[in-house]
């Protein structure tokens, strides 16, 4: 590489790289290309899982990134047709593109369907391996996440300026409302229940609570977790109105995960919270959910430096004294000085003390920043779905208050 076109973390060794991931300070990063051609623009964030690539790539709250996988094999098990997290068909991932250290082999896994390059030529994801992405994540971990352009060119010709004018030129995701790229274009009813060895998933039996998702980006493996919780689960789009929401008579709404900046989102989406909480409907919210949930009640967000990523997160529950370990995705997180005295933290990050959980002390609602329905990740956290069963089943037996609309 020139001086003028930047510096380089150096690992690829063909005379002719045919993919650049190229940093909005300059610098250059060259390998293979794989998966879908051209450029793409988004934030470099680092996942540590070492299982469930798949999971992860649609994942819509990825929407607007670039990820660095700090497990060398990406790619190895295949694909299939069921390891599919967006719950929206109607879109394509978020994703914006892949790094990985070693090249992509031919799939070696008896649920495999497909090739990982061939899917990611589908999707629309550019894929770049032959990096160090062990550089790469000590790189994101001391200066932040930085804004890139990921590009692959068959041919290895690039147009150096173009690209780092284009990371250069990209605002963030800081002030970026991408919920609705992601959100469902209609509501529609949800019956899957969670995957059995040997019979795949399953249709759900009639749900005993009914309960309305708010679709900010939600994943398939909630919606199969509520069901197994007893939910009968109708998703709405995310700009829903509160009335509406009311009018279906739910004995409980679920605040979904989702990409972006939460204080965006919450533009449209807060008012719509406040109403349902004062009202006593029961809520449980993941991820963006609880970040909408910290915002209705007053609390404020901060973007993090490198955010958390990964399956291996240390979490502290204090309800019940115990760490869980789980999954998390999320660039932003609730300022937990912020919250207001009736709000109180349950879960905390044992990584960086940084808020992951909270519930009300005079209201029906509470919310955890990291993915209890995990996938990938440990199950340590499902307990949670059971504990919003349980909330709506004490709200049940109490009956409505007399500020209630008398959901239920």
């Amino acid at each position: 590489m020139t001086q003028e076109q930047g510096h380089t973390l150096p690992f690829w060794r063909e005379p002719r790289p045919t993919a650049l991931l190229v940093l909005a300070n300059g610098m250059i990063l060259e390998g293979a290309g794989f998966g879908a051609t051209g450029a793409a623009v988004g934030e470099v964030c680092f996942n540590t899982a070492m299982t469930g690539y798949q999971e992860i790539l649609t994942d819509p709250s990825y929407t607007g990134q670039i990820i660095t996988f700090t497990f060398p094999h990406i790619g190895n098990v295949g694909t299939n047709d069921e390891d599919i997290e967006t719950s929206n068909l109607a879109a394509s991932a978020g994703v914006r593109g892949a790094v990985v250290h070693a090249p992509v082999t031919a799939p070696s896994n008896h649920r495999a369907q497909g090739d990982f390059n061939a899917w990611l030529k589908e999707r629309g994801i550019i894929g770049l391996c032959g990096v160090d992405t062990r550089a790469l994540t000590s790189l994101i971990r001391e200066n932040g996440m930085p804004n890139a352009v990921i590009a692959h060119s068959p041919n290895g010709e690039f147009d150096i300026g173009a690209l780092r004018t284009m990371a250069q030129q990209w605002p963030g995701l800081e002030g970026m409302d991408l919920v609705p790229a992601v959100t469902a274009a209609q509501r529609y009813a949800w019956t899957q229940a969670a995957w059995r060895p040997g019979e795949g998933f399953r249709t759900g039996t009639a749900g005993t609570y009914k309960v309305v998702a708010i679709d900010y980006g939600i994943k398939r493996n909630i919606l199969r977790l509520l069901t197994e919780a007893g939910c009968a689960v109708t998703v709405v789009p995310a700009e829903t109105s509160a009335d509406a929401i009311l009018a279906m008579r739910p004995d409980g709404v679920f605040l979904s995960n989702g990409p972006g900046d939460p204080a965006e989102t919450g533009k449209y989406a807060v008012s719509v919270i406040k109403d349902l909480i004062e009202r006593n409907v029961p809520t449980f919210g993941i991820c963006l959910g609880h970040q909408m949930l910290a915002l209705a009640i007053g609390a404020k967000t901060l973007k993090m430096h490198q955010g958390h990523h990964g399956a291996n997160h240390p979490v502290q529950d204090f309800t019940t004294g115990k760490v869980e370990i789980v999954s998390m995705n999320h660039g932003f997180s609730v300022d937990t000085t912020s919250l207001p005295a009736n709000a109180r933290e349950t879960h905390r990050s044992l990584f960086d003390g940084s808020n992951c959980g909270l519930e009300l002390t005079d209201r029906p609602a509470f919310s955890v920043q990291h993915h209890p329905e995990a996938s990938p990740g440990p199950r340590d956290s499902h307990y949670l779905f059971a504990r919003f069963a349980g909330l709506m089943e004490k709200a049940r037996i109490a009956g409505p208050r007399p500020d209630s609309p008398g959901c239920g």
